[in-house]
Order: structure tokens, then C-alpha cells, then sequence
């Protein structure tokens, strides 16, 4: 059977008891059948759904099982006296069990759960009200025997222990599933029934026949409870958040407090007697109660505190210490005069691997390398995520010897391969070392290492000891990012343009944009001076963005006014951090559309490092092929030159590295790796250019071995404005 069929039937059967009539044996079969379909609707619930607690449904299914006998007792007992038995009858024994076993039902749904003192503070006030409203009033009456008085006060104490436990389900902030919901307005039926009877009791001719409607609605009720599906879970905890101090809980917890005191106002102002002795011992108990509630909240909160304090002093991810403590530790060596040693960890292309495996990848390679770190370490050292791909290192009451062997243990640990998820990882760190001499600032340790990692990026070793030039090196760094700025601003680069000429007559077949500076102070500057910067500080995409619009207008220029004479392509060098951004290949489009350049005179040349990790990067050149620019790996056979890279990127060019090309023309080994790339080229279909030609020997060797391309200064300089029509005649 179904909720919504449950809900139909037993409500037409509820719905029709209190018109059938009271003393007919009919009658009381209908509530006899009622009462064993209820508990069997139980039991068949427990069956389907398989509570996490079936104990809890099988006491309730034995509470309303022996409350049905209960009633057949009573209508048996009828039938034999001819008359309806005086209260109180044998089956009211059977009733008072009846409370007790759904009490226990309802006390191992909640014994799990927290919440016991805002409960005992409910539950306290509540049975207050219950005492004054409903057991005085029976107790005073004068014609009550001691039987009788005893049951008319038992039903009221048996719901007061079930307005207990049912307060602590409820300030336990359970789930609230339709099954609990249902399972609560069972238990309140139950209990209003109870009260009701007990408050008419003098009233009513037959005042049992409230306590039959109520049960008959509570069994309703638990019934629907126990076949809806969320009885699964029925009662269990809604986790921490949902445990605290709601503003609902807040306000039930203040009336339930000030019930004593309203009581007493109430009774004084209407001049009837004042139950002091009550009232008195009820509001001393919520008072001690209310008093543990609060200490206990203030434990909870510290507690809680604490807790914060410490996130806040640890990393998320790894679970390390993060920089806000490393500082507070740095900060209190310094204090305590002891020497130490900080190390700046960078991981190399950290970047190159989160893009290209994803940053669940990443997210577990930084982990690893938390523990890699954390196992080289002596007792007393310390490892810190500062957060991305940096960590550090404190080692206190260490010397500049013991520090830079630890640091050179620690640069040999993360050369070990990685694990990441199902990844074999390799990866490189940076690493910059400083002590705190002169210093008695946290921040200032920090920063001399970091300068330090900085300039053991741009060294071979990867690894360097603050020194005080680096940080002239750092100033001069910032200064020269500073007149970048101004020299985007103020237009003082220039484009100068290399010939990339066909073998073996020298026509002009392209051109390579270079670009320099006009420093106001400092004259022409190399890239080589000014890029790495431009790089560090992330001016270089705007800086490429504006190399590639200045050399394809020049080029569609050229185009226009030269025609055949015009260079057939224009290359254009761009960075990793350029083919980082999300819109490369939108920014190379509007540069075509704004200058009309054809898609296939552009050449993007990219390095194999700035590639090799795949990822955005290929995505980007992916992105800018499709549009007709033809893709050049530069200084092919320098970087990683892993061949498969060839195929893994889209390429159409290969340009070989001049250090292939110098030695060309000598006898032996010298011309095996031009030799090799030549063949590979042709196997691949691309286009193989030979860079820094410098003598015409070296270009005839390159034409006899195969080459078709070639670029130097032996066919020309870069130049600001080449002269293509008279170098092209002279060739």
C-alpha cells in the first residue's frame, strides 16, 4: 500500500468512527480492525524501506499493538459487565504500557543525538504548564478515590515523558523528513488526546471517546510515517551547521524559561492559589539549565575559535602551515635572537602541468611535494605553503652552510620523479635562500629570499643566496618594468625586420619582425635586455599584442605597394605567457581583420619550451592555425626537442638553431644533426630555415644537404626599413 492510499482509506475510517454508535460491538470491531491494520501497515513499512533503525518502528508497532489490546480489553470487560467498566479498568494498565513502549521507541531515535540540555529546558517548562493545567486540576477533585487519582495523574506524567523525549528529537535539529514530520504529529495527537481526556474526565459522559479519536488519528499517522521512503533516515542528524543556535530554537528556549515567571504573574494577577512549590523547584532547574546551556555555548564558541585560529594558520590543500605563520615563527626566532635560515621553493612550469592535466592534477602534485619537502627536513625545520606553486623552508639556529646543504637535499628530492593521481611527474624548483642578518623584520627575510628565488630562476643552478646586489639587480628590474611602462605609452619601440631568404639565388621570401628600444637614456637595447623583464612582470602581452599589429600593417603595406616584390610572410616571435591568455587567438584575428593582412603571410613562432608541456598552449596555436597563420617552432633542437612534439603541435616551420649551423662546413660529426633535422623536415612535410647564416660556405653546405631557407646576417641585418626589390636584384 501506498502513502496516498494509506492517507485515503484509514482517513475515511477515522473520519466515520465518531459517527458510528458508541456501545455497539460493531463498533468496536471497527476500532479492533483499525488498530491491527495499523500495526501491520508498520511493520510491512519496516519490511520495504529497511530503516537505518528498525528497533525504533518495532517499539512504536508494539506501543499501538498493545494500546489495541488495551481497547479489546476494555470492549470484552464491557460486553461481560453489560455496562462500561469504571475507571480506573484493567485496560488502562494496558494503555499506561502502551505510552511506555512508544516511549522507548522514541528515546532510541533520539539517544544518538545532541542536544540533551535545550531538551531538559523545554521539557522542564513544558511539564510545568502540563502540572498547573492538567494534574492539579484532577488531583483537587475531592471525589476521586487514591486509584483513581493515581491513573487521572499517571496519564499526564507519561505524557510529560514523551513531551521530553520528543523536545530532544526536535532540539536535536534532526532531518526533518516527511517521515519525521509525521512520527512528531503522532506523538502531539497522541499527547492532546491524553490531556483532553484528562480535563474532561468530569465532563464527559464517555470522555475515553476523545483519547479513541486522537489514538486513531496518531496510529493514522505513524502509519504514513512508516511507509514513506525517508523513513530510512528518519531522526538522523543534520550535521553541525544545522546544530547551532537557530533563531526558531533561540525562541522556543526563551519562552520555555520564562514560563515559570508568566505563571506566576498569571496566577497572582487572577488571585487564585500560587502553586509555589512547583513553580519554585522549576525555576531553579531552568535556571541551572539555562546557566549550563550558556557555559556550554561559550565552550563551543571558544572551541570554535580555536579552531579558526587555526585554519587560518594552515593551508587548505596541503595541510601545511601557511604564511601568515610562518611569519609569526620568523617573528619569534628574531625575538628570541636565535639565527635562521628561510628558503624560497618555486616550482618550474608549475603552470605548463595544472593547464595541461588539469587542476586536480596540480592540486595533487603540490601535495606530493609538501611531503616530498617534509621528509628531507631535520627535527625543528619547518615547510610552508605561501600559497600557488611556492613553499618555504625555515630553518632555525641553522648556519649559512648547514642551510645551502639542506637546500641542495632538498633540490635533489623534488628531481625525483612525482606522483600525481595516475601521472609520473618531473618537475624543477627554484630556489632562493636568506638569512635574517641586519634585519629584525619577517617580511624583509621573506623578501631577500624571494629575490633570491628570482634571480635562481634566471641562473643555471636554480638556486641562489641572497646577496645585497641582488636586490640592485631586483631595483633595476623594477625600474626598467616602470619604463616599459612609459616607453608603450610614449611609443618608443621600433620594428626592425630580418630577411629569411630561398637558397641557393637569396630571393627575399619573408621577413622576421624583431623589436627593439629606443631608450631616451640608454640608446638602442637589446630584446635581451628588456624581454625577461617584460616576461616577469606580464607586460609582455601587451607588449606582443603590439608587435603583432605594428609588423602586420607593416606587412599588408608592403603588400599593397610592392606586390611580388613584397616578402611572402611576415614571422612573429610569441611568448609562453602570450599563448597563456584565454584570448590569443581572438587578439591574432582582430590583428588580421584590422590590418587586412592574409591569414597565410603571418608566421607565429613560438619556442619548443614555450609548448612542450601541451595544454593552453597548444589549444591557442590549435586555435590560431585554424585560421591560416602558419605555426614556426624557433631555435628547433635547443629546448626539450622532443620529437613527438612535431606531431603533438601544429607545425609548419621548422626553423634549426644557429648552433647547428656554425660548424656546418667542417669535416666529420658537424653536420649530422643539420643532416638529421633536414630529413625529418622533409619526412614531415614542413619547412625547414636555417638561422644565423653567416658566410656564403655555410649557405652553399645547407643548399647541398637540402635546406631551402635560410636566414643570417651573410643576406642581411635586421633593418627598420628593408629595401626587398634591390636585395633581392643584388642576390
Amino acid at each position: 500500500m501506498g502513502v496516498r492510499a494509506w492517507w485515503l482509506i484509514g482517513g475515511l475510517l477515522v473520519a466515520a468512527y465518531p459517527l458510528l454508535p458508541r456501545d455497539a460491538l460493531g463498533t468496536a470491531l471497527v476500532y479492533e480492525i483499525a488498530g491491527l491494520v495499523m500495526v501491520l501497515t508498520v511493520l510491512a513499512g519496516v519490511r520495504r524501506h529497511a530503516p537505518e533503525r528498525p528497533a525504533v518502528w518495532y517499539w512504536l508497532a508494539a506501543g499501538l499493538g498493545v494500546w489495541a489490546t488495551g481497547h479489546a480489553v476494555h470492549d470484552v470487560s464491557g460486553q461481560l459487565l453489560g455496562h462500561r467498566p469504571a475507571f480506573p479498568a484493567p485496560a488502562d494498565a494496558f494503555l499506561l504500557v502502551a505510552h511506555g513502549l512508544i516511549a522507548v521507541g522514541l528515546w532510541r531515535l533520539v539517544r544518538s543525538q545532541k542536544g540533551v540540555v535545550d531538551a531538559c529546558i523545554i521539557a522542564a517548562g513544558a511539564g510545568l504548564l502540563f502540572f498547573v493545567l492538567v494534574v492539579q486540576p484532577v488531583a483537587r477533585f475531592e471525589d476521586s478515590t487514591v486509584p483513581r487519582r493515581v491513573f487521572m495523574i499517571a496519564y499526564p506524567a507519561a505524557n510529560v515523558l514523551l513531551m521530553v523525549l520528543l523536545a530532544r528529537l526536535l532540539g536535536a535539529r534532526a532531518v526533518r523528513t516527511p517521515s519525521l514530520r509525521l512520527l512528531v504529529a503522532a506523538v502531539v495527537l497522541i499527547v492532546v488526546a491524553d490531556a483532553a481526556t484528562s480535563v474532561l474526565a468530569y465532563r464527559l459522559s464517555d470522555p475515553r471517546a476523545v483519547a479513541h479519536v486522537g489514538w486513531l488519528l496518531a496510529g493514522l499517522c505513524l502509519g504514513a510515517a512508516a511507509l514513506h521512503p525517508s523513513m530510512r533516515s528518519a531522526g538522523g542528524p543534520a550535521g553541525e551547521a544545522a546544530s547551532g543556535l537557530t533563531r526558531w530554537r533561540l525562541a522556543v528556549l526563551a519562552a520555555s524559561s520564562l514560563i515559570a515567571p508568566a505563571l506566576l504573574l498569571v496566577q497572582g494577577a487572577a488571585g487564585a492559589a500560587i502553586d509555589w512549590l512547583a513553580i519554585g523547584v522549576v525555576a531553579v532547574v531552568l535556571f541551572v539549565l539555562v546557566v549550563v546551556r550558556m557555559a556550554g555555548l561559550v565552550g563551543q564558541v571558544r572551541t570554535q575559535a580555536d579552531q579558526l585560529s587555526e585554519l587560518a594558520m594552515r593551508d587548505d590543500l596541503t595541510g601545511l602551515p601557511n604564511r601568515r605563520l610562518l611569519e609569526e615563527l620568523i617573528r619569534d626566532e628574531l625575538d628570541a635572537g636565535a639565527g635562521l635560515q628561510v628558503a624560497f621553493i618555486d616550482l618550474d612550469e608549475f603552470k605548463r602541468i595544472n593547464d595541461g592535466l588539469g587542476h586536480a592534477v596540480g592540486d595533487q602534485l603540490l601535495v606530493a611535494v609538501g611531503k616530498r619537502l617534509g621528509g628531507v627536513l631535520r627535527s625543528g625545520d619547518v615547510v610552508v605553503r605561501l600559497g600557488g606553486d611556492e613553499f618555504a623552508v625555515l630553518m632555525p639556529g641553522t648556519g649559512p652552510t648547514a642551510a645551502d646543504a639542506l637546500v641542495t637535499e632538498l633540490a635533489a628530492a623534488l628531481e625525483q620523479p612525482v606522483f600525481a593521481g595516475e601521472h609520473h611527474l618531473l618537475v624543477q624548483a627554484s630556489i632562493g635562500v636568506a638569512d635574517a642578518a641586519g634585519t629584525r623584520d619577517p617580511f624583509e627575510v621573506l623578501r631577500r629570499a624571494d629575490v633570491a628565488m628570482y634571480a635562481a630562476k634566471e641562473s643555471s643552478g636554480h638556486q641562489e643566496r641572497f646577496r645585497p646586489e641582488l636586490d640592485q639587480r631586483a631595483a633595476e628590474h623594477a625600474r626598467l618594468g616602470a619604463q616599459l611602462r612609459e616607453a608603450l605609452d610614449q611609443g618608443q619601440f621600433q620594428l626592425v625586420y630580418q630577411p629569411i631568404v630561398a637558397l641557393p639565388d637569396g630571393r627575399v621570401a619573408g621577413v622576421e619582425a624583431l623589436i627593439r628600444w629606443h631608450h631616451p637614456a640608454l640608446g638602442f637595447m637589446s630584446p635581451a635586455d628588456f624581454i625577461p623583464v617584460a616576461e616577469r612582470n606580464g607586460q609582455i602581452v601587451e607588449l606582443g599584442a603590439w608587435i603583432l599589429l605594428e609588423a602586420c600593417s607593416q606587412a599588408a603595406t608592403w603588400f599593397a605597394t610592392l606586390g611580388d616584390a613584397a616578402p611572402g610572410k611576415v614571422s612573429v616571435n610569441v611568448s609562453a605567457r602570450q599563448l597563456a591568455e584565454p584570448d590569443f587567438a581572438e587578439v591574432v584575428a582582430a590583428v588580421l581583420a584590422a590590418t587586412g593582412l592574409p591569414a597565410e603571410r603571418l608566421a607565429i613562432e613560438v619556442t619548443e619550451t614555450a609548448v612542450f608541456g601541451g595544454g593552453r598552449a597548444i589549444e591557442a596555436l590549435d586555435a590560431v592555425h585554424a585560421l591560416g597563420v602558419r605555426i614556426a617552432l624557433d631555435d628547433f633542437g635547443t629546448g626539450h626537442s622532443s620529437l613527438g612534439l612535431l606531431q603533438t603541435c601544429p607545425v609548419d616551420i621548422l626553423k634549426v638553431d644557429k648552433s647547428f649551423v656554425d660548424n656546418i662546413t667542417m669535416a666529420g660529426r658537424h653536420s649530422v644533426i643539420a643532416t638529421a633535422l633536414i630529413n625529418v623536415s622533409d619526412g614531415l612535410n614542413l619547412e625547414a630555415i636555417a638561422e644565423g647564416v653567416e658566410t656564403a660556405e655555410q649557405a652553399q653546405e645547407l643548399y647541398r644537404l637540402g635546406y631551402r631557407f635560410a636566414q643570417g646576417y651573410h643576406f642581411g641585418r635586421p633593418v627598420a626599413e628593408p629595401r626587398f626589390a634591390l636585395e633581392s636584384a643584388a642576390a
